[in-house]
C-alpha cells in the first residue's frame, strides 16, 4: 500500500532511479574487483615467468654456455614462455571448456572422434611425446559438442605427464561431464625418452587403452570401436 501510495504521490521515479544507481554502484564494484584480481593474477604470473627464466639461465650456464651470448640471449625468456604453454593444462578444468555445450539427445549408439593429435611432455625427463587419441562414448541421453573431446585431451596432455595416467584421465573426464553408458580411450604415442636418449628405438611406439561401462562389460562393443578405430 506504502508502494502504491507513493507511485501515485509521484515518488515511484525516485526509487526507480535509486535502484537503478544501487545496481549500478553494484556493478561498478564488481568491475573494481574483477580488474584488481586479474591484476594480481597477472603480477603472479610475470613472477613464475621471471623464476622460470632465472632457472633456464641458471641450466645455461650450468652446461657450459653463455646465456648472455647473442644466440641465448632470448632462450631462458623464451623457454619459460614455452613451459608455461606446455603446462597450462594445470590452470583449466573440464568446466572452462564445457561452456555448456552438453545437449539432451536420445542417441544411444557409439560416438567415436579418433586420430585426436596430443602433444605432452614426459614427467621423469621433461621430453615430448607425442601421438593420437581415439576417444569412443555412448550417451547417456546427453551427447558434448565433438570439439570438447579434443579440449579435453588438450587440458590433461598439457601438464607433465605419463601415458598411461593421461589415457585414465581423459576418460573419467568423459564420465564426469556426461555419466555415459560407456567410455573407451586408446591412445598411440612415440616418446622422446626411447627416442633421444635410453635404448634410443626410433619406431617404438606405446599403446595404452581403458575401457568403461558397456565397453568393459560387452566384448562386442568394445571389439566395434577397437574394428572402427583401425579404419
Amino acid at each position: 500500500m506504502e508502494v502504491m501510495n507513493n507511485y501515485m504521490n509521484g515518488d515511484a521515479n525516485g526509487s526507480y532511479t535509486s535502484t537503478c544507481n544501487s545496481v549500478a554502484t553494484d556493478i561498478k564494484k564488481g568491475l573494481k574487483l574483477d580488474k584488481a584480481n586479474q591484476s594480481n593474477r597477472d603480477i603472479h604470473e610475470q613472477e613464475k615467468a621471471n623464476a622460470l627464466e632465472k632457472a633456464y639461465s641458471t641450466i645455461l650456464r650450468e652446461l657450459g654456455e653463455n646465456p648472455e651470448r647473442e644466440g641465448l640471449l632470448l632462450t631462458p625468456s623464451r623457454a619459460a614462455k614455452a613451459m608455461q604453454f606446455f603446462t597450462k593444462g594445470y590452470k583449466e578444468t573440464i568446466y572452462d571448456v564445457m561452456n555448456n555445450a552438453v545437449f539432451d539427445e536420445d542417441h544411444d549408439e557409439i560416438v567415436i572422434v579418433k586420430d585426436i593429435d596430443i602433444f605432452s611432455l614426459c614427467e621423469h625427463h621433461l621430453v615430448p611425446f607425442f601421438g593420437k587419441v581415439h576417444i569412443g562414448y555412448i550417451p547417456n541421453k546427453k551427447v558434448v559438442g565433438l570439439s570438447k573431446l579434443a579440449r579435453i585431451v588438450e587440458i590433461y596432455s598439457r601438464r607433465l605427464q605419463v601415458q598411461e595416467r593421461l589415457t585414465k584421465q581423459i576418460a573419467f573426464a568423459i564420465i564426469e561431464a556426461l555419466q555415459p553408458v560407456g567410455v573407451a580411450v586408446v591412445m598411440e604415442a612415440s616418446h622422446m625418452c626411447m627416442v633421444m636418449r635410453g635404448v634410443q628405438k626410433i619406431n617404438s611406439r606405446t599403446i595404452t587403452s581403458t575401457m568403461h561401462g558397456v565397453f568393459l562389460e560387452d566384448p562386442k562393443t568394445r571389439e566395434e570401436f577397437l574394428s572402427l578405430i583401425k579404419k
